[in-house]
């Protein structure tokens, strides 16, 4: 039944993946009809077509493929500028491929139909286009967590740090661990934050004078300053508190550059000297519970995906890593849509959780509905996070293509130029390729690396 179950949570998920693609769609379709642009295909996935009707002008059709989706509109590459007809010219292969898509681009717009090519909108209506698809995913995660954060609340980590514990006296990380948990004796030396004061609860503001925005921070700003005091200042029931501490030199864990431990060939934490205060932090949270709390949550998780993407290639080499070497994935990491697919699986056949006290918590049906629907939203946040990606096939290239053209078109009209024309996108193919199979690579590694070592929630 376990398996059965599981596998129910993969066909939801890949579902709502293949509905989410389809809607995207619909945001640049929509718009696209509405301004007079000729749309001959709309079709969800790539490959071999699969099934197809046609309506109007448009043909609707799923592919074999379903790792996205496009709207085949009529003349998206205009045609050639003047000034660039003698350096065509004089080039080679690449300048050959550039015309052949475009000739084959022009080539679809019959007798009459020059004023519904897409090259023609003004910039604007090229950019409602273009964006309607990732606004599209946007609307779909908003309306998912509107009927969701009034039902069941939303928690959401925020930046900062928050000590959890305090240690009363110092004691080498590596000891055995009952020896670790025994009671602290007047042998044992007081650890220095429970000298200072530190409580459960409060939360870093500074140390040394540096600002604290992650429970790493600390780490790194204490690690360094052994047998120095150290002014350190706390948020504790709304109010600022300043304390001075000395971190001990203490055997710890060594970690990299984001706080999490080093580990060696087989898999244990790598021990090193440096200073310590005697707490354990984690990241504050925030709590989301009515429908008024909805667009806070949502630009929150926006945000958290964003800092995802600008930092994408570190991630990644994070991901090969983990996959290729003993490092663990980060929970927070980016995840193939086979990873993906494998924890709406495990959604799907959890039955019970642990409750924080020991003690376990039975999973109904309805906690797996909202989680699984949790979890479309968040991809329809991903999705059209990173869409806005300014760089060719993704929609934010497009963007920035027409917002290029219109600047160009803005100067000229304000120095009283000639008029510059349109931007010729499809000069930018070989970079678009690029792109694509740099987006190929990184889906086969996220793809190995879900196979290898999944992300654990």
């Amino acid at each position: 039944m376990t398996v059965l179950f599981y596998a129910l949570g993969v066909l939801l998920m890949v579902l709502g993946i293949g509905a989410s693609i389809a809607l995207h769609e619909i945001g640049h379709l929509v718009p696209a009809k509405a301004f007079g642009v000729r749309c001959s295909q709309y079709m969800v996935g790539f490959g071999k077509t699969l099934w197809s009707r046609r309506v109007g002008e448009t043909e609707y059709g799923l592919k074999a493929i379903p790792l996205g989706g496009y709207v085949r509109m009529l003349g998206m590459f205009p045609p050639k500028a003047e000034r660039h007809m003698d350096a065509a010219a004089r080039s080679g292969r690449l300048t050959a491929m550039i015309d052949e898509a475009r000739n084959e681009s022009l080539a679809e717009i019959g007798p009459g139909e020059q004023h519904r090519a897409f090259y023609r909108l003004p910039t604007w209506q090229k950019i409602t286009v273009m964006l309607g698809g990732p606004v599209m995913n946007l609307v779909i995660a908003t309306v998912i967590f509107a009927f969701f954060i009034p039902l069941y609340g939303a928690t959401t980590f925020v930046d900062g740090a928050r000590v959890s514990t305090v240690s009363e006296c110092v004691r080498p990380v590596s000891s055995d661990p009952a020896a670790q948990a025994a009671p602290c004796t007047a042998a044992d030396r007081p650890s220095p934050a429970a000298t200072a004061g530190l409580q459960p609860g409060d939360e870093f503001v500074s140390i040394a004078g540096q600002p604290v925005t992650s429970p790493a921070d600390v780490g790194a700003l204490v690690r360094t300053r052994a047998d120095q005091p150290v002014p350190v200042e706390v948020l504790r029931d709304g109010r600022r508190v300043e304390v001075t501490l000395t971190p001990i030199a203490n055997e710890v864990p060594q970690v990299d550059g984001r706080g999490r431990p080093v580990l060696d060939a087989s898999g244990r934490a790598v021990m090193t000297t440096a200073g310590f205060i005697g707490t354990s932090t984690e990241r504050p949270t925030q709590r989301y519970d009515s429908l008024a709390d909805v667009p806070a949550f949502v630009w929150s998780l926006t945000e958290r995906t964003g800092r995802v993407v600008i930092t994408l290639p570190q991630r990644l080499v994070d991901v090969w890593n983990a996959a290729f070497g003993p490092a663990e994935r980060d929970v927070e990491g980016p995840m193939s849509v086979v990873g993906v697919g494998r924890v709406a699986g495990e959604v799907a056949s959890l039955d019970q959780v642990e409750d924080g006290r020991g003690g376990q918590i039975q999973v109904t049906w309805v906690d797996k509905a909202a989680q699984l629907w949790v979890m479309i939203a968040g991809l329809n946040i991903a999705l059209f996070v990173f869409n806005l990606i300014p760089l060719l096939p993704l929609d934010g290239g497009h963007v920035a293509g027409a917002l290029w053209e219109g600047l160009k078109r803005g100067f000229a009209r304000v120095f009283d130029r000639p008029d510059p024309g349109y931007v010729d996108v499809a000069r930018a193919l070989p970079l678009t390729y690029a792109v694509s199979l740099v987006l190929i690579g990184m889906s086969l590694l996220l793809i190995y690396a879900d196979l290898v070592k999944p992300i654990r929630l």
